[in-house]
């Protein structure tokens, strides 16, 4: 399965944007899909991840409640909505597939597909 990562760009501070990943077939539902993001000079780190079957959703601390992550199955596609940005979100998100169970859904390497990133950047 290839991924496609799109619907970064520039925002002010307080504004929101809609990444966008696509995928080249059908997502299989037991895997999880993933949202990472790496600002310059800093490590990768988890955003927000669609568990198993989108039964529940994960977010990281410095996300949650603002960002907002969907699947929609029927066009392979899934959604990270981010509300509220930062000039600390400014980053480049990446997206990403596999067989990733629940406790290990903010570990990077448990995702086996991983899609091109795309560059946000919120200015403040």
């Amino acid at each position: 399965v290839q991924l496609q990562a799109s619907g970064g760009g520039l925002v002010q501070a307080g504004g929101s944007l809609r990444l966008s990943c696509a995928a080249s077939e059908r997502i299989s539902s037991s895997y999880t899909v993933g949202w990472f993001r790496q600002a310059p000079g800093k490590e990768r780190e988890f955003v927000a991840a669609s568990g198993r079957n989108g039964a529940r959703t994960y977010y990281a601390d410095s996300v949650k409640g603002r960002f907002t992550i969907s699947r929609d199955n029927a066009k392979n596609t899934v959604y990270l909505q981010m509300n509220s940005l930062k000039p600390e979100d400014t980053a480049v998100y990446s997206c990403a597939i596999g067989p990733v169970i629940h406790s290990m859904i903010a570990v990077a390497t448990g995702y086996h597909n991983w899609g091109q990133g795309t560059l946000v950047t919120v200015s403040s």
